[in-house]
């Protein structure tokens, strides 16, 4: 299959999720050539490393912000591959851990961070250690007990003190993840460390946790001189949009008081609604009116992300194959919102229909990159709703594109008033107009993201199906589906 995604790129993250920073690199050509424009990595941080391997969630307890030592690499080889990247015009954004540091209290009392033993292990490698250092001095604790606040388990996970405040636990037996202040110490450290980042080339970053971080604590770190120039955007959890007890205690006020960017989690549960069997594509025309999805400027959307299928709390939301391909086809149709694209190892073992991994890789799987050339050959252009119901949605994006998405389990037949030829990227089928009409079948479960046949290059066209085509000039005003 051709592809159309090296003509231009806009903005879809890559979130290559606990991929080793060499991996990276090694891809980097293959990631610009399909058309991303930013992969956004695990935390570079010092994190627990073991000759066997580390589970994933082990990159989200830091015993260290001063270096990046961890299973997926350490400082140099982080460095290479953001230049290793750079050299392909794409971005790096990183995963920060701010709310908290690591769970030690299985092999010691006290909260100094990192603890004697990796404070050891520094004074017996000085060189090493010196060449990977990002700031600060390494024969000194970066963090004490007085950095913490008092230590208790959150129970209640509606109630905003106690998640803003308590620890994060794994049940009553589990002391949890110690919980930073948001003392002036405690913000020179993350403050240091996000600039040291910047220094080598980092263009944007992920909060962890950022529903369990004050808004004040947020505010003191996050200030126009760090913020300006790059990309930040909070990880803060919730069940829906504005109607929702979640979204009011805790991204409401994070969207009234900053001016930092989100995960949509209001989109994402409209999506995921949209698809089960008893759910309508018409909440999909334009859920922002609705409160039930972010405005486009500060939207990170997404159909999946890390902590859905490697949380069994959340494995109820993963989406059908079939509906998590037709959820990405309007992600990345629709207008507004930078897109991410999840993939990862296969830390869950979760397999697709053919016993593969099923998101390892996804991110390179043809329909995805047709997809994102979609995307990126009509990025800005408006969003026009045409016809939608249950199952059937189709809108335009400008003159440029269209998409039209069938849920449903019959075959529909869409005539609707057009001006030009397009193709439809997801298999480079050429269709033309007859009569100011443009007529396409869309099987059950599919979808088609057609552009102006005149968006594509000489040798794209030759590369196209054998169509016979017939330009009549003719207006988007009307579309009429019936099953067949």
């Amino acid at each position: 299959m051709n592809t159309f995604s090296t003509m231009n790129k806009s903005d879809v993250i890559l979130h290559a999720f606990d991929w080793p920073y060499l991996d990276i690199a090694t891809h980097a050509k293959t990631i610009s050539s399909l058309g991303y424009k930013t992969v956004l990595v695990s935390p570079p941080m010092k994190s627990l490393k073991h000759k066997d391997g580390t589970q994933w969630w082990q990159r989200y307890q830091p015993q260290d912000y001063r270096v990046i030592d961890n299973q997926l690499g350490n400082t140099t080889e982080f460095f290479n591959m953001v230049k290793a990247l750079g050299e392909y015009d794409v971005w790096v954004y990183v995963d920060v851990v701010f709310n908290h540091m690591a769970n030690e209290s299985w092999y010691r009392p006290d909260l100094q961070y990192p603890g004697q033993k990796d404070m050891l292990n520094y004074l017996q490698n000085w060189e090493e250690y010196q060449e990977q250092l990002l700031f600060g001095d390494l024969r000194e604790p970066l963090f004490t007990d007085d950095d913490f606040v008092e230590a208790f388990g959150i129970e209640d996970w509606k109630d905003r003190w106690q998640v803003q405040n308590g620890r994060i636990t794994g049940g009553e037996d589990d002391p949890g993840l110690p919980t930073l202040k948001d003392s002036d110490h405690v913000i020179e450290q993350q403050q240091r460390y996000i600039k040291a980042l910047k220094g080598m080339g980092v263009r944007g970053f992920r909060i962890d946790a950022a529903k369990h971080m004050t808004l004040e604590h947020l505010k003191k770190v996050w200030t126009p001189d760090i913020v300006d120039d790059v990309h930040i955007f909070g990880e803060i959890i919730t069940d829906g949009g504005a109607t929702k007890e979640e979204y009011e205690l805790f991204l409401q006020p994070y969207l009234e008081q900053t001016r930092l960017s989100a995960y949509d989690f209001p989109l994402f549960n409209t999506v995921y609604e949209a698809f089960q069997p008893d759910g309508s594509l018409e909440s999909l025309v334009n859920p922002y009116s609705l409160g039930q999805a972010l405005s486009k400027p500060r939207a990170i959307t997404f159909a999946i992300t890390h902590d859905i299928p490697n949380n069994d709390v959340f494995q109820e939301l993963i989406l059908s194959e079939e509906d998590e391909w037709l959820a990405y086809a309007y992600i990345l149709g629709r207008d507004g919102g930078v897109p991410l694209i999840y993939t990862d190892l296969n830390p869950s073992d979760i397999r697709n229909k053919q016993g593969q991994p099923r998101w390892k890789n996804s991110w390179k799987d043809p329909r995805m990159t047709q997809m994102i050339a979609f995307h990126n050959l009509v990025h800005g252009e408006v969003m026009t709703p045409i016809l939608s119901d249950k199952d059937c949605l189709v809108f335009s994006r400008g003159s440029k594109g269209l998409v039209a998405i069938n849920k449903g389990r019959k075959k529909l037949q869409v005539n609707i008033d057009w001006e030009s030829d397009v193709v439809n990227l997801i298999d480079n089928e050429p269709y033309g107009v007859q009569q100011g009409e443009l007529t396409f079948t869309l099987q059950p479960k599919s979808c088609v993201m057609m552009v102006d046949k005149g968006l594509l290059s000489v040798d794209d066209t030759l590369s196209l199906k054998n169509n016979a085509v017939e330009k009549v000039p003719g207006q988007s005003t009307s579309c009429m589906v019936r099953q067949i």
